[in-house]
């Protein structure tokens, strides 16, 4: 049985996204071997990895399929050259020995490190650092648990002196989980036996069963004084979608520090597990008698090769812009000291500071015992960029696509590599950048089209089921597009109904509540929400900025003043404090939303801006007082506006797990400090309303939103003015096949 429920916890790493390092390919740097699985090596590691992937006989692989990809470069040789590179190879090595040696952690008593970052150094010094300067002093940033307390370090890797940061007592919550911790709690059920009779009464082999540790807010009780999770299970016969496979009502209350099982809830033994029929979403899996047309592929080819470069490792430059990318293990990736050069003064201007993911909320709308606990914060309580997965060419990311690994550390301080985290590529869709035709009543034969061609940068992470696609578009007109997909697997709830008309109606005719739609039979998919809050450091020309709101009002014309009985006109108001920044849109109070460096203007007398422009959105009904939404308070309000803060970064809190709302944005923007003319941050949260239906199943189309980050009186005139259209001279022309009717 040991051996078996060892398989069970290499298939979730596997299929649930999980991916650690040791079941990376051969990797070395320094004291941190990766293993190596794909020889016959006889570590019981590789032979139960190996098992799970040969338990089938492997199809041929289709012509689709891509190569495997080289490996970027050999992380042992990385060295800092930016005061905002995230932390080596060696640096993670060296703040392990560190602390290794440190007393608080040669007690003898179980910790581990969630979190081993960059500590930046403070904004003004990375503001005036240029490159063949000397480095600012490299420090990590270290949240650590040991036994059951929480501790956060700074660790000066130069001199290895160990500082002590004191957490407010008044703070509630603990930090994000450790993969490791994850990965036990899949385990764990199986070794109490309570559980093991629940599973096994109900007709199911212990083999068959695959647990899955799911975050559980804080509603008080049992959460209290412990730092608890839960564990739902599924059944995993027939399918490697094992999500459409729910044991439905069966809860496992684990403590996560003491790793033992606290309490077990079982209310659906009355709702059949559903079939696997239909649900495995594989490629090499899927039977189809299906005659649509089949789609030729779409290469973008660069003859001349990209037009960006990656200049140590982390400096992206392309066209226009430039700005210094990282992995983050909680954010996923960081945009830092983002400029765009003004082709009519020649300068380099700055745009933005900082911008990232800050946290994600996604609250599902089922008050069943089994269920009113799944409101998750995926950045806080998981780590979005720890969730990150490689990326697959030609699929994920296009063939003319470059690559960057993320390098994060183990709960046991040890580095890891996640290679192809993050790709970075040029776009073009066809889609146009300007244009003016004539209309030949005017006898000019003008036809002007520029092409609109586009600079990407992705990574996607698999939060357990769900799949988010992060990217950030940027446009030679100045122009930056932060867009989010949504793919993946629905969270569904097993039914005794196999069709609508087996739903129960009371007395009024009116159906039985299921919190969701009927997707298949025994299956629901629930309603549920998805916020992503981004963190955007605007720095318009400078640090200084204030918020501006610009209302649109409709005016009424005076008697006889004009045939047109009324107009539009735009009315500024600049905020002054951080109550005047929170904003809650409304199709009927259009209005702008800029960030304007008033010390700066056009030669025509415009402060310098940019603005925020919003598309679709939704925003949270829950009611402010609801658990879940007090910890999601900052989806209170589409728009914040707080002043720089260092330690104010995540919307959230710093300590998410388990975390009251003590210690959010609404709690920070509440002190209404002033925000005109000073260093202020803006967020914004892009939400989804999601009523789950049968396109859903048994994978979901993925469906997008963004917002934009739009030049408004920043430049003196249009600055692609000058772009160049295409010629036929520039452009391979590749052969065709020819294509029956």
């Amino acid at each position: 049985m040991e051996q078996k429920t060892f398989f069970r916890l290499i298939f979730l790493i596997v299929t649930a996204g999980f991916i650690i390092s040791f079941t990376s390919t051969n990797f070395s740097h320094g004291p941190t071997k990766l293993l190596d699985c794909s020889d016959s090596s006889s570590s019981p590691l590789c032979a139960s990895r190996n098992f799970l992937f040969n338990k089938q006989q492997p199809r041929p692989i289709p012509k689709h399929d891509p190569k495997k990809k080289t490996k970027n470069h050999d992380h042992a040789s990385d060295t800092p050259n930016h005061p905002l590179d995230p932390l080596t190879v060696v640096e993670i090595n060296k703040v392990r020995s560190i602390l290794t040696s440190h007393a608080l952690f040669t007690s003898g008593t179980p910790h581990a490190f969630h979190t081993v970052v960059l500590e930046e150094p403070d904004k003004n010094l990375v503001r005036l650092w240029e490159k063949g300067n000397p480095l600012p002093p490299r420090k990590a940033s270290v949240i650590a648990r040991v036994g059951t307390d929480t501790h956060v370090l700074t660790v000066d890797i130069s001199t290895g002196k160990v500082e002590s940061e004191n957490i407010p007592v008044n703070v509630s919550g603990y930090p994000m989980m450790t993969i490791e911790e994850m990965n036990d709690m899949t385990v764990l059920p199986f070794s109490n036996a309570d559980f093991n009779r629940t599973i096994l009464s109900r007709g199911v082999n212990l083999t068959d069963v695959i647990c899955y540790p799911i975050s559980c807010g804080w509603f008080g009780g049992k959460e209290d004084n412990a730092r608890v999770i839960k564990n739902q299970c599924f059944l995993t016969q027939g399918t490697a979608n094992f999500y459409m496979r729910p044991i439905e009502g069966l809860t496992i209350l684990i403590d996560l520090d003491t790793k033992k099982v606290i309490e077990i809830s079982d209310t659906g033994r009355a709702v059949p597990i559903p079939g696997s029929t239909n649900t495995d979403y594989r490629f090499e899996k899927l039977v189809t008698t299906d005659k649509t047309r089949r789609l030729n592929p779409i290469s973008i080819e660069q003859p001349r090769g990209p037009s960006f470069v990656i200049e140590d490792n982390h400096l992206v430059k392309w066209a226009n812009w430039e700005f210094h990318l990282k992995p983050d293990p909680r954010a996923g990736v960081v945009l830092s000291r983002v400029r765009v050069h003004d082709p009519d003064t020649q300068e380099t201007r700055d745009v933005m500071y900082k911008g990232f993911v800050s946290e994600l909320f996604v609250p599902y709308m089922d008050p069943s015992d089994a269920w009113y606990f799944k409101t998750y914060m995926d950045a806080g309580e998981y780590g979005f960029g720890l969730q990150a997965m490689p990326l697959v060419p030609l699929n994920d990311c296009p063939r003319n696509a470059a690559y960057m690994d993320g390098v994060f550390a183990a709960a046991d301080g040890t580095p890891f590599v996640r290679e192809n985290m993050v790709c970075i590529f040029e776009s073009y869709a066809g889609d146009i950048g300007w244009r003016h035709s004539e209309s030949p009543i005017t006898g000019l034969p003008i036809r002007e089209v520029r092409p609109k061609v586009t600079l990407v940068v992705r990574m996607a992470a698999s939060v357990g089921n769900y799949d988010y696609i992060i990217d950030y578009e940027f446009q030679t007109d100045g122009l930056i597009k932060a867009k989010v997909g949504l793919s993946g697997i629905l969270m569904v709830k097993g039914t005794p109904y196999q069709n609508k008309n087996q739903v129960e109606k009371d007395k009024e005719g009116n159906e039985e509540e299921l919190h969701g739609t009927l997707l298949s039979e025994n299956v629901i998919g629930v309603i549920h929400d998805h916020y992503v809050t981004f963190y955007l450091d605007l720095d318009v020309d400078g640090p200084d900025n204030s918020f501006v709101k610009v209302n649109l009002k409709r005016q009424e014309t005076e008697p006889g003043e004009s045939p047109r009985k009324s107009y539009l006109k735009a009315v500024r108001n600049i905020a002054k404090t951080e109550k005047d920044g929170q904003i809650k849109l409304s199709l009927y109070d259009p209005s702008e939303f800029h960030v304007i460096n008033s010390g700066k203007t056009t030669r025509v007398g415009n402060p310098t801006g940019y603005k925020v422009v919003p598309r679709a959105t939704a925003a949270s009904l829950l009611d402010h007082d609801d658990p879940p939404q007090k910890r999601g308070a900052f989806t209170n309000n589409q728009i914040w506006v707080t002043p720089y803060n260092k330690s104010e970064q995540w919307a959230g809190g710093l300590f998410t797990y388990q975390s009251h709302g003590d210690d959010t944005l609404e709690v920070w923007s509440d002190r209404d400090r002033d925000i005109e003319n000073k260093d202020i941050v803006v967020w914004y949260t892009l939400g989804f309303h999601h009523i789950p239906c049968q396109e859903d199943f048994p994978i979901m189309p993925t469906v997008s939103s963004s917002f934009d980050l739009k030049p408004t009186n920043f430049f003196e005139r249009n600055p692609i003015l000058g772009a160049a259209p295409n010629f036929e001279h520039d452009l391979p022309v590749c052969g065709v096949q020819s294509v029956s009717a």
